[in-house]
């Protein structure tokens, strides 16, 4: 961004990256903006939306002739409304990265490692998304170098973002990730940051699954389904909710049906909700050998 002066676009940008969608959406009109940063309003906001399930709006409001970071939302909206457009929205995404006058758009590259990290191909995932360039880059290279169980190389990339700007929202986000993945004494750090965020800002589904999933790593299970039903309340359909009330509420001896049904409900795509059908195969397949 050109210029030394304040961030206009700071508090919105913060808003999405804690979870405060709504709250994003809400404060989006910021006057006087360059036209950069008007493209990068347009596509938080419409990100916001992408993470609050309208996903038809996203599709309906941008157009052909909209700039290269719209165009590359736009696909995550397709690939993310249903499973049957999954394949042209990879397409999509093909053509434009092939494509020299714009396949290094820092947003287009986000937008492909969030896709190919929904495919479970984290190594193409990462062909888009290592060069950094941004902090969302960055942060999704330490979410995904996680999944791929290589916490090495996830604390360098949280190095480079702590040498950017220590304080950053997200370097602070993806330092609760890397102590939740590397665990034992790390899980309070990543508790204590989560607390943090949860006195400076407004409480979220996301730092209150933050703080629920560190209480439930130390084994404070009430802790966590307090903590997991006030996010439940702020979101009834929040997958992530859904996914860690089940894990909390087996360990706590409660029912967990009902919120394991409504995660089927609302995104049938879940890890939980597939392991939990390839877990109800195997025990009717052993069933059947029994009988």
């Amino acid at each position: 961004m050109a210029g030394s002066g304040p961030d206009p676009l700071f508090g919105l940008r913060n808003n999405f990256y804690i979870g405060a969608y709504q709250a994003a959406i809400n404060n989006s009109d910021v006057p006087n903006l360059s036209q950069d940063d008007a493209v990068e309003r347009d596509t938080l906001v419409y990100r916001s939306y992408i993470a609050l399930s309208s996903y038809q709006l996203v599709i309906n409001e941008i157009d052909a002739s909209a700039a290269t970071p719209l165009q590359a939302v736009k696909l995550l909206a397709l690939y993310l409304a249903s499973p049957d457009n999954k394949e042209a929205a990879i397409a999509g995404l093909h053509e434009l990265l092939g494509d020299p006058a714009i396949g290094s758009n820092p947003i287009l590259r986000l937008v492909a490692g969030i896709v190919f990290t929904h495919e479970q191909d984290y190594n193409e995932a990462l062909k888009h998304t290592n060069a950094g360039g941004t902090m969302e880059l960055h942060a999704l290279n330490v979410q995904i170098l996680i999944k791929m169980h290589r916490s090495d190389y996830a604390e360098k990339q949280l190095r480079i973002m702590q040498q950017v700007d220590e304080d950053h929202t997200l370097t602070q986000l993806a330092s609760a990730w890397l102590n939740l993945a590397v665990g034992g004494s790390k899980i309070q750090e990543a508790y204590l940051i989560y607390q943090d965020f949860s006195e400076k800002y407004q409480m979220t589904s996301l730092i209150l699954n933050g703080k629920a999933v560190c209480c439930m790593h130390m084994g404070n299970f009430d802790e966590a389904e307090t903590l997991l039903l006030e996010a439940l309340n702020k979101d009834a359909k929040d997958p992530e909710t859904l996914a860690n009330l089940v894990v909390c509420s087996l360990h706590l001896g409660k029912p967990s049906a009902r919120y394991l049904n409504q995660l089927k409900l609302s995104n049938p795509e879940h890890t939980l909700v597939k392991r939990a059908a390839s877990a109800e195969e195997s025990f009717d397949r052993a069933v059947q050998t029994v009988a």
